[in-house]
Formats: C-alpha cells, structure tokens, sequence
C-alpha cells in the first residue's frame, strides 16, 4: 500500500506542476481554455481537467498543447520530466516488492522472479514515440523545406526550431533503436534548416553553430544524405563569409556521402564556385565538368526534401555555373546559363517554382549583361528582382545586390544615367529591406 500511495503522491506532484506550468503558460499566451482547446485540437473538457491536475495528458496531447501556447517545447520538457519521474517511481514499488521475503522453496522463488520481469516488461514496452510520431515531425520538415522562401522565413524558422527542441525531449526519454535514429534524423534535419535560414538571415555564424550539432546528429542517425546536406550547408555559410577554400572542403567532403538525390550536383556545382573564386581556375573547370556529368543523370526524385535541399539543373546553372563562368572571365557563357536557369523557372508550374533560385539566376543575369556592356539588358533582368517582397530580401540577395552596385561603379560609363538609376533603385530596395528587419 505504502508504495503505491508514494507513486500515487508523485503522479499528483507533477500533474501539479504539469498544470502550473500549463496555466501560466496559456495566460501568457492571452487564451481562453476554449481557445486552448481548439488551437489543441483536444476536447475542452479533458484540457480543464489537465490544467486543474485531475488528469496526465498523453504525450502527443502535450506536445500539441505545448504548440497551441508557443512554449517552444518547454512545456512538453515538464510533460517528459514528469512522466520520467512517475516510471522511476513505477521501477522502485517493483524493485521494492522484489525485496519481500520469499519462502525458500526453489519454485516459488523462480516464480517471483518471473512475476517481477513480467512488470519490469509492463514498464519497459511503453515507448514515448510512435511511428506516427516519427512521420509526423519529418511531413512537417518536408512542410517547411517545400515552402522556404515561398512565405516569410522568421515563422518557418520558429517551427523548425521547435522540431529541433521536440526531437530532443523525446530522446530524453526511451524509444526503440530504430526510432533514435528517425529522431535524430529530424533533429538533424531540422538543425540543417535553421542553419540554412541562419545564413539566408545574415548570421553564417550561427549557422555554424547549427551546423555542427546537425553533423553529430547525422552521425548518431548514420544518414549519408544528410551528412552530404549538413556539409552543403556548411559550404554556403563559408561561401558567404568569403572562406572559398574552407567552403570547397565542405563540398569535396559532402560529395564522398552524397550518393541519392541532387545533392551531388549541387556539391560539385559549389565547388566548381569555390575554387573558381579562390583563384584556381584550372580546377574549378575539372569540377565544372564533374557538375555537368552530374546534371545528365540527377534524379530529383530521390532527394529527400525539397527546397534548399534539392538542386534541379537550371538551380546548378543559375546559381553556380553561370557564377563560375562569371569568375572566370567568361561573361557571355554566364548570360547563357542564366537565360536558361530563368526561362526553365518560367515554365514551372507555381508550385513548384523555386522563387529564391530565381531571384538568384536574374541576378547573374544583370551582373553577366553589365560585364557585357548590355546596359539596357541589365536593367531589364534587374526589375523583376526589384518587385521582391521585403520578408524575401534574404542576406545573400542583397550581398548579390550590393556587388551589382559596386559592378556599376566600377565600370568606365558609370555616369551613364540608366546605371545612375539602377545604383538609385538597388539602394532603396536594400534600405527597405533593413527597415523590415528593424521592424520584425
């Protein structure tokens, strides 16, 4: 009696504070226990009995509770804590009825211990994730991964982040071997897109810091296509912060786990950049042509994800083949490989339109016409890319907006007025961009 009474006690110590914590938290949150309910999808009934501590919710009802007041995942720590605690509890009243006396008759004794493994089973076989608890977190990565740069970053970053902090309460708890690694895989994944977005944001530090953890859950997951992706983002935070070497060590070493999908072409088509802007142009020509070999077989179909972690040919062309050719001193091969990487984007169907590869490809396309002398064809490639809504004015955009700038100053008619304008229009689009961000 006594050990059950002292599980009971503790049962009702933490849905105390399970319902503390749920309280405060959806007062903050300025929710009704109606609008609690909804945003939950949970009954309103069985969420007054939680909040009061009459009820343990399950572990989904948590998280899903966790979501509705914004608590980042802390909620579902206090869920996870309390059920941790409530198990331990469980464990001791077994270990401590195993400690009865027994009489000694050899039988009986096998039989005891037969009964308590059969509650050490009771214990053990609940697990706190589920297949569809699993599926679940990666449909949403592949959620948030399809609709990067189609709609404002910041709250795809927030729920990014909170799959991150998701993934890692439960493998504070106990699941089967193979869940671990689907767990680790989503934090992995979901570490990858912070990072990603950390960059896009203007912090490639960050990034970094994201990156790293990504890389110790790909291991811990023992996923080489995310290993090649954790190491492609890791390029492109090094790229930005004009590290070429340390970005075309990040691609040559993704391209030895980058097996599936397009994460090949992409890594070849990043290092070809890489070293073409380090200076090494003999080798960035060998890595150009393993891109285009690359190209000829890429199955977008087995990519995992989609947005940034996906690289169509006409991405490779925009974005890094016309880039390198650009490095190379071979501007009319970059206008190429830029018209084509945008009239392919204009023939998407919408949804499937990568806007951000885009905007990229129209860029080179202005920087390629301005090497060019094609003053009026500049100007034209640049209004498009002008029309882009301020939540979509990402750091690497406007660090490519600011080279165009410098292009046009630099070149022997930067008095002709139609580069005045364009130097006037990319100023604007680059001072609003900075009032969003102050703003946001």
């Amino acid at each position: 009696m006594g050990a059950s009474g002292d599980r009971g006690s503790a049962m009702g110590q933490e849905r105390e504070a399970f319902a503390a914590e749920l309280h405060r938290l959806r007062a903050s949150a300025g929710l009704s226990l109606g609008q609690l309910a909804q945003a939950a999808h949970v009954n309103r009934g069985y969420v007054g009995h939680v909040e009061h501590g009459q009820r343990w919710p399950s572990r989904s009802v948590a998280a899903a509770l966790d979501a509705a007041v914004g608590a980042d995942g802390a909620l579902l720590g206090v869920w996870a804590a309390g059920d941790a605690a409530a198990r331990r509890a469980q464990v001791g009243s077994v270990v401590a009825a195993s400690r009865i006396q027994q009489p000694e008759d050899s039988e009986v004794a096998l039989m005891s211990a037969a009964d308590e493994s059969a509650h050490f089973l009771a214990w053990a076989e609940p697990s706190n994730t589920g297949d569809l608890t699993v599926e679940e977190m990666h449909s949403d990565i592949r959620r948030i991964a399809h609709s990067y740069l189609k709609v404002p970053t910041l709250p795809l970053f927030a729920r990014a982040r909170a799959i991150r902090n998701h993934a890692f309460t439960l493998l504070a708890g106990r699941q089967s071997p193979c869940h671990t690694r689907d767990l680790y895989a989503a934090a992995g994944w979901a570490l990858t897109l912070l990072a990603w977005m950390s960059t896009d944001l203007g912090r490639p530090d960050a990034a970094g810091t994201h990156a790293r953890a990504a890389w110790l859950c790909a291991e811990h997951a023992d996923h080489n296509g995310l290993r090649a992706w954790v190491r492609a983002t890791q390029h492109t935070a090094a790229r930005w912060e004009h590290r070429f070497l340390d970005a075309a060590c990040y691609a040559e070493e993704g391209l030895t786990y980058a097996t599936t999908g397009s994460a090949e072409l992409l890594l070849a088509s990043a290092q070809a950049l890489d070293l073409a802007n380090a200076g090494q142009a003999d080798n960035a020509r060998v890595a150009l042509a393993h891109a285009h070999e690359v190209a000829e077989t890429v199955e977008q179909a087995d990519d995992e994800l989609a947005g940034p972690f996906t690289c169509s040919v006409h991405r490779a062309a925009g974005g890094f083949w016309s880039d390198v050719h650009l490095a190379l001193g071979e501007p009319t091969d970059a206008l190429a490989e830029a018209d084509r990487a945008v009239a392919a984007c204009e023939q998407a169907p919408i949804e499937r339109r990568n806007h951000g590869s885009e905007r990229m490809a129209r860029v080179q396309q202005v920087r390629a016409h301005l090497a060019l002398d094609e003053f009026d064809g500049a100007a034209e490639a640049l209004a498009p890319v002008l029309e882009t809504s301020p939540e979509h004015r990402v750091r690497p955009l406007l660090q490519r907006l600011a080279e165009v700038h410098t292009q046009t100053m630099t070149c022997e008619q930067r008095g002709e007025p139609i580069l005045c304008t364009m130097r006037e229009a990319i100023t604007d689009f680059r001072r609003q961009a900075v009032v969003a961000e102050l703003i946001t």
